[in-house]
């Protein structure tokens, strides 16, 4: 068992799985759900610390590169021009939003990187990207619970 409750916390901090793979993964593998939840969103919302750490480090040392500075520089200019004006209109809150949709290339990873690239402000992003683990967590949550239920039905045998 402890190596579910391990796969869970890492399945958690990876980017492609997040929320969306941890939690059904901890329940389809005997783990409670109520434990599943809070193993998932406890771990994922460290993505955003981890994630601030990691960008800020590595940006230092590959930014002495000539190369990487004009492509960052390049890459950060796109992305304030084409999504500036909506963050500027629903700043940290569509941060939030974005975080707590659990489908594939959202989530705490993707929200982090987009708070760094475009220079959110830290702290606020910090929490806004938390509550949006925690709005995820409660709709991948509800899915389990809610198609495991629906999957009983169809696996109870009936007496006739």
């Amino acid at each position: 068992m402890i190596r579910t409750y391990l796969l869970t916390v890492l399945l958690s901090l990876i980017p492609i799985s997040e929320l969306r793979g941890s939690i059904p993964f901890a329940y389809f593998n005997g783990v409670p759900l109520w434990q599943a939840f809070l193993i998932g969103v406890i771990t994922n919302a460290l993505v955003p610390f981890i994630g601030f750490l990691f960008f800020n480090t590595l940006h230092i040392l590959l930014d002495k590169w000539g190369f990487y500075h004009k492509l960052f520089e390049k890459t950060v200019a796109r992305a304030r021009k084409k999504v500036g004006e909506k963050v500027g209109k629903y700043g940290l809150l569509g941060l939030m939003l974005f975080v707590a949709i659990p489908l594939p290339i959202t989530g705490a990873w993707t929200g982090t990187i987009g708070a760094w690239v475009l220079g959110l402000d830290r702290k606020r992003s910090y929490f806004f990207i938390i509550l949006g683990v925690l709005i995820a967590g409660i709709v991948v949550t509800t899915v389990v619970y809610t198609g495991a239920g629906i999957a009983s039905l169809f696996t109870k045998q009936v007496d006739i």
